[in-house]
Order: C-alpha cells, then structure tokens, then sequence
C-alpha cells in the first residue's frame, strides 16, 4: 500500500511538472509570436514611410524656370507646402518604426533569453529533486528488504537451534557430531545481523521520512512558486510591451497633426481672385480691342476701300514710314518649348513681345543690369580701399598692381551703363505707346490676357514654322491693314526671305458669297499643321491654288479644293502668280 500511495504522489507530481513545461513553452512561444508581430509592423511603417517620402519627392517642383511660374500661385504653393507636411508625416512614421524596435522588438528579444534561461533552471531543480526523492526511496526500500531478509534468516537458524536442543534421545556424542553449538552460535549471529539492519533500516527511514517532508513541502512549492512569478513577470512584460505599442502611436499624434494642421492651413491660403489676377499680370498683352469695321462701298468702284475709322489709326500711320505695317498680336501659343528652341531668345529689345509684357521684360532687364553695376562698384569700392591701403603701407602691397582691375572694372560699368540707357529708351518708347490707365480699366479681360510671340529677323531663322493662325489676332496700335489695301502694288523691295511676323485680321477671311478668283499656283516647301482656326494644313511638296497673295504680314491664302482654303506662312511655300495677276512675281 506504502509503494502504491508513494508511486501515485511521484506521478502526480511528474505530470505537475509536464504541464507546467508546456504551459511555460506555449507563453514563451506567444512572446515569440507577438514579437515577431511587432517586426512586421515597424517594416511596414518604414515601407511606408519610405513611399510617402518617394511619393513626396516625385511632385517637387523641378529646379527650372517653371518652379518659379508656379510659385506665383497660391494653389500651387499650398500644394508644395502639402508636399513638405507629407514628408515631416513620412518622418514621423519612421519614428514609430524606430521606437517599436528600440522599445519592444529588441528589449523583448533579450528577455525571451532570459526567459528560456531561467525556465530551464527551474525545471532542471525540479527534475533533479524528484530524482533523488526517488533514489531515496530507493534506498530505504533497499533497506527494508535487507531487514526483513535478516530476521527471516534469524528465525530459521533459531527454530534449528531449538529442534536440536529440544531432542532427548541425542547423546552427548550426537550432540557435539550433530553440531548443537554450532547452531547455537549461528542462531545468534543471525539475531544480531536482524538487529542490525533494523537499527538501519530504523534510521534511514527516519531520515526519507524529513527528505520526503522538504520535498513536498518546501522544495516542490519553492519551484513552483518561482514558475508562477516567472510566468506573471512574463505576462506583465506582454502586457507593458502593449502599452508602448499604443504609446509610440501616441507619442507622434502632436506633430502628425501639426502636418495636417499644415495641410489645411496651406488648402485655406488659397485665394483664387489672386490667383486669376496672376494670371492676367502675366499674359495680358497691352493691346487695345480693334475698333469698329467701317461699312465699305464696292458700288463706287471695285477696289475695296476703307475709311478713316477702319482697322488703322490714321495719326499714328503719319508717325510711321508709309509701307511699313504694324507688328500684330500672335494667338496663343500651344508648344511654348518648341518655339523657342525654333526661335531662339528673339530679338534684344523684345519687340516679338505684346507692349506690357515687353514692358514687364525691358524693366526686369533693367534691374538685372542695374545689379550687376552694383556688384561692379562694390568691387571698385573695395579695391579702391585696398589700394589706398597700399599706398600708406607700401610693404603690404604695391599700389600699382589694383590699377588693371580698376581700369577694367570701370569700362564695365560703362558698358553696363549704356546698357540701361539703352533699355531704357526702349522701355520709354514702349510706355509712350500703351494705352493709358484708364482706357485700360474699361477694356474687357476678356482682351488683356492675350499672349503673343512673334518670329526673329534673324535671317538664319527665317524659314522657322511659326505657331500661330490669323484667329483672333490684334494689332500693337491701329492696324494700317487698310494701307496696304489701298496699295495694290506691292513693296518694290520686299524681303526675299520673309518671316511672319503680322498675321492677317479676322474680317479678312471671312468668305464673301463668291469663291475668290485663283491668282497662281504655289508648292509648300515645308510641312504646316494649321491647328489654329482660319489656317489650313499642308504636307511637304503639295501643290495648291494661290488666291490671295501676302500683304506684307507674312500669311498667303490658298485653296486646296473648292471647299478646303485658308492662311500658310509664305516662308512655307513658293509661289507662282500669274503673268497678269497683280504684282506678278515668283518668291519663296
């Protein structure tokens, strides 16, 4: 019963110690997971992070002459302004990411360590004091056998001794032959062996008896109580690292709502009003609106005729040599790039350019000269000073070695200077043409932002595609189209090379109820696209039908069928006019 009741307590506490080892393996495994959990969640953040900033950097204005367009606008600024919060956002993702691998991933890597050290400890003394519980056991077993063996042994040699003694038909003789001393002292031997190993056996059990009580008492419970605290520090150690999961978030939500505070704030700044009056400081032309079209009377004869009050101002055409027409305003450019690596920069005084936005360019070249002057008397200032220094300390220097510096830092500011003059005469000349201020506040918007770029004479540019149509194009000052109406004949000397530069005015092209009458032929020596309304697009070697020719602003009109006809740059073509069409001639 004692072997039974010791081997239940012994299984007992075997499988004790089985499911406490899994148990404590199953919480070790949990922080594993929850670690790995917190890893996968700082890569996704630095991934993130990583893509808003790339994100971020992807619409950063370029470093070109467009940032600076761009940053006139208040929408374009808030949305830069947008891509800078972004990017602090971006930051403070990276923060997270950071944190939760200083303040969880790598803190509760070391104490998974720990935690697999000391749990194997503990489980080491308990395997170690449950197996010497049972080599104790085993030896007072050992000790009871020995015991009960002896005394056994004990009353078989006295039961031997007493047959012998107890027989009366025995002789002395069969006494002695028989052994009867002999048994006596062997009954006797046995007794104290008996005795011995009871005093063993006694002893040894007294002493499994206080090993069995530390054992359960005190040794077990010890070893289980430090599992317990080992898997409460472990849950408390979870438990904590869940709330610096929470607390990292919360720690940036401050600054990422500055970032968006930021964003809103920029969104608020817009002003679309000023926006749109950007707009028009930066393409309206300075042009006046064409005035009235005068009713003209073909019953007087049969060459058209004009009045005072038509498309020209009769006072500013005697200021201006007769034959020479006015620069007109081109449409709206569609391919800003392609223009000017066609035309180059155009010419120095920027006439290609409306009035005010030439206006706008001449000062703006003005105050670059006027700071490069600056620049070059700060530097003669300066070597004035260092010669003078020279002069009264002739060890530090000779006087004489500033003298070609200053001679040429002063040629530069004459040339500099003249230059302003210069631009400053074309900027007085340009302001003398525009229109007053208050003839400006009662022109529509409708004409001011009107943009115009017109062709270089530069002669090696002279067969440039020029990207704009006759479609609603206005003229610097009163357009003198009625002059070169009234003159049928041509200039004597006209350019052989023309290049566009005035396009012909709406009432021109439109189509009277009879087709106009064809005037020669003409081969376009150059593809032209003709987007723009009233132009025509033709291929390269196409022949058409000539029936109006150039009236000095650049532009033929031609026809390709009898419904398809309208303007090609004459540059773009050579033309062939009949022996007795006006001012017969063949030019390219």
């Amino acid at each position: 019963m004692v072997e039974e009741r010791m081997g239940d307590c012994w299984s007992h506490t075997k499988d004790q110690f089985d499911n406490l080892e899994k148990h404590t393996q199953w919480g070790i495994e949990f922080v594993e997971k929850y670690n790995k959990f917190v890893k996968e969640r700082s890569e996704i953040e630095i991934n993130y992070a990583k893509q808003i900033r790339n994100l971020s950097k992807k619409y950063q204005p370029k470093k070109n002459s467009r940032e600076e367009e761009e940053s006139k606008y208040t929408f374009c600024r808030a949305f830069f302004t947008t891509l800078n919060e972004l990017n602090d956002y971006a930051g403070q993702h990276e923060v997270i990411a950071e944190n939760l691998t200083s303040q969880i991933f790598i803190e509760l890597t070391r104490y998974l360590q720990e935690l697999k050290a000391e749990r194997k400890t503990h489980f080491h003394d308990g395997r170690k004091a449950q197996q010497y519980i049972e080599s104790s056991w085993k030896q007072l077993e050992s000790c009871k056998r020995r015991f009960e063996r002896d005394c056994k042994e004990a009353d078989r040699a006295q039961q031997y001794f007493e047959k012998m003694d107890a027989d009366i038909n025995v002789t002395k003789a069969d006494v002695e032959k028989r052994g009867l001393n002999k048994a006596r002292q062997q009954a006797q031997m046995r007794h104290q062996m008996a005795s011995d190993s009871k005093g063993d056996y006694s002893s040894y059990l007294q002493k499994f008896n206080q090993e069995q009580n530390d054992h359960y008492h005190t040794i077990i419970p010890n070893i289980f109580q430090k599992l317990q605290d080992m898997e409460e520090k472990r849950i408390e150690r979870v438990g904590a690292c869940m709330k610096t999961f929470a607390e990292v978030d919360r720690q940036v939500l401050p600054i990422v709502g500055k970032c968006l505070d930021g964003m809103t704030t920029a969104a608020e700044s817009i002003e679309p009003k000023t926006d749109s009056q950007q707009v028009v400081e930066s393409f309206k032309s300075g042009f006046e609106p064409p005035s009235d079209v005068e009713f003209e009377d073909y019953g007087q004869a049969m060459k058209r005729t004009v009045s005072e009050n038509s498309l020209s101002n009769s006072k500013e055409s005697k200021e201006k040599p007769a034959g020479k027409s006015k620069p007109k305003l081109w449409p709206f450019i569609k391919n800003k790039n392609k223009l000017s690596l066609k035309l180059g920069s155009g010419p120095e005084d920027f006439s290609h350019l409306p009035p005010e936005q030439r206006r706008k360019k001449l000062q703006g070249k003005i105050d670059d000269l006027n700071k490069d002057i600056h620049k070059e008397m700060d530097q003669r200032d300066a070597l004035t000073k260092m010669k003078d220094v020279y002069i009264k300390n002739p060890q530090m220097g000779d006087p004489a070695s500033v003298d070609p510096r200053l001679t040429e830092i002063g040629q530069n500011i004459e040339k500099l200077q003249a230059e302003v003059q210069k631009f400053e005469g074309w900027l007085a000349e340009v302001e003398e043409r525009m229109p007053s201020k208050s003839d400006s506040h009662r022109r529509s918007g409708l004409y001011e932002p009107q943009s115009s770029v017109a062709v270089s004479n530069n002669c090696a540019q002279d067969r440039e595609r020029p990207l704009s149509s006759p479609d609603g194009s206005y003229t610097e000052e009163q357009n003198t189209e009625t002059q070169v109406k009234a003159n049928i004949n041509p200039n004597p000397n006209p350019n052989p090379n023309p290049i566009p530069t005035t396009m012909p005015d709406d009432e021109e092209f439109d189509d009277d109820d009879e087709p106009l009458a064809t005037i020669g032929t003409c081969k376009a020596l150059y593809p032209f696209e003709g987007h723009n309304e009233g132009t025509i697009a033709v291929a390269e070697g196409e022949l058409l039908y000539v029936i109006e020719e150039d009236k000095g602003d650049g532009w033929t009109r031609v026809r390709r069928n009898q419904d398809e006809e309208g303007y090609v740059p004459t540059s773009y073509i050579e033309v062939n006019l009949e022996p007795n069409a006006k001012g017969a001639m063949t030019y390219i």
